[in-house]
């Protein structure tokens, strides 16, 4: 897998003339790792990560200040082409929270480390994940049922109060993206390794 097919586009930039603050407020309400910091020519020159932005938070002046004092230069890039494994190994060794994707000197997309995991991940793994996690939320912090899903097929086994209950968390299921049809059956929930039988997705 290459790096542009992974990769986030377009991108939010910053300049280093852009005030910390401002900087701040994109990482914060998008929730980027960082944020790529271009020239007037459209140039990679740094990237200023939450990192930066937490110690400039703790500096006298540092809320004061632009992207320039803050940022992370000069910057690992890489290019589209750029093999999967490639960007990892990268981002491993250089401790790097996000990587500009750069083609003839032109941003064209940015790599999170979040972005290389979302290839690892099945889509019927991140459907039972969300339909556990609700689950979860809606028996407030216990979850008595196995959830399975294949190809977006959900089953939610267990014990069920009654058939109001068993129409809730139907209704629950079906709210997840990728569901396509929620079977409920009846059976005991399978011990977990401490004793307990509340068990969660598998």
């Amino acid at each position: 897998m290459r790096a542009a097919e992974i990769m986030t586009r377009p991108v939010v930039t910053v300049s280093p003339d852009t005030p910390v603050r401002e900087a701040i407020h994109e990482l914060v309400e998008n929730g980027f790792a960082g944020l790529p910091v271009v020239d007037d020519r459209g140039q990679v020159v740094g990237v200023i990560t939450e990192q930066d932005a937490l110690a400039a938070s703790i500096r006298d002046d540092g809320m004061t200040g632009t992207v320039a004092d803050v940022m992370k230069h000069p910057v690992e890039v890489t290019t589209p082409d750029a093999d999967m494994h490639e960007l990892v190994h990268l981002m491993i060794d250089n401790r790097l929270r996000c990587l500009p994707v750069v083609r003839d000197g032109e941003l064209v997309g940015i790599i999170s480390r979040r972005d290389l995991l979302r290839p690892l991940v099945r889509p019927d793994d991140a459907i039972q994940a969300g339909v556990a996690r609700l689950l979860t939320e809606y028996t407030n912090l216990r979850l008595p049922w196995r959830v399975r899903s294949v190809a977006g097929a959900v089953t939610i086994s267990g014990k069920f109060r009654d058939h109001a209950e068993r129409l809730v968390v139907e209704a629950i299921a079906r709210t997840v993206p990728g569901v396509v049809s929620v079977e409920l059956t009846d059976a005991a929930p399978e011990p977990s390794t401490d004793g307990r039988t509340t068990v969660g997705t598998g």
